[in-house]
């Protein structure tokens, strides 16, 4: 289970973080986040200890959304050293998604990976 941070726990949960923070925005009724959660969960067992997983539930949390200029379902933004590093948004895939999350992993300066990739 992701944790599910708020606007009120947004800074502490992903821009006081040193290493790499993978924030899942998504919606309850969006159904291309709901496809990607699996993966999006799957990263985070993956990659425990190396990039820390969090998602925000969109419809809850509409002015942390506007604050991040999240305008469209599902986004995720990629964030490191508290800075916002890289975004995807609209049609993501799972693919495009551990691309861009082995790249964040790999380039990070706060702990370097070891190769857990298969």
């Amino acid at each position: 289970m992701l944790l599910e941070v708020t606007r009120e726990r947004f800074a502490s949960e992903v821009l006081d973080q040193v290493g790499p923070v993978l924030v899942d925005f998504w919606g309850p009724r969006c159904v291309p986040c709901l496809a990607l959660l699996p993966a999006v969960e799957d990263i985070a067992e993956r990659y425990a200890g190396k990039l820390k997983v969090v998602k925000v539930n969109a419809a809850e949390n509409r002015r942390l959304c506007i604050d991040q200029k999240v305008f469209s379902l599902p986004t995720l933004l990629f964030y490191g050293g508290g800075k916002e590093i890289k975004r995807l948004a609209g049609e993501v895939s799972a693919e495009d998604l551990l691309e861009m999350v082995r790249e964040l992993v790999n380039n990070s300066p706060a702990e370097h990976s070891e190769g857990g990739e298969q």
